[in-house]
């Protein structure tokens, strides 16, 4: 079960999304993306995923400036994540801005490499 700790800070990261993970959001939300599931702001462990398909453990995550100066703490993180079972990829905030059907045709081929959705999950 979830402290609410985890569940007062999920919804507060939900809240402050930036530019590009509302854009992202909108696109993957009400399983707009060939019928996946995604969710925002998933507790896996200690760490936030930014958007995470349970049913096919991939992860999306996106890295604005900030992430150029956390590179260690970024694969550590990545390094838990992929403990877990999933698959992590990571975008640019520019990318998803810029290039939204080149992040969406990278993102359909992981999921298309996990997992149909309709095998019943």
């Amino acid at each position: 079960m979830k402290s609410a700790i985890t569940l007062i800070k999920a919804r507060r990261l939900r809240s402050d999304m930036t530019e590009a993970e509302l854009a992202l959001w909108l696109q993957l939300r009400d399983r707009r993306l060939a019928g996946f599931k995604f969710r925002r702001q998933f507790p896996v462990g200690p760490f936030f995923a930014d958007f995470a398909c349970w049913q096919a453990k991939l992860i999306v995550e996106l890295d604005g400036g900030q992430h150029s100066e956390q590179v260690a703490y970024d694969q550590q993180r990545t390094h838990f994540l992929e403990q877990q079972g999933f698959t992590v990829i990571r975008f640019w905030n520019d990318e998803v801005l810029l290039n939204w059907e080149g992040v969406k045709q990278v993102i359909l081929w992981h999921l298309q490499r996990k997992i149909s959705p309709h095998s019943g999950f």
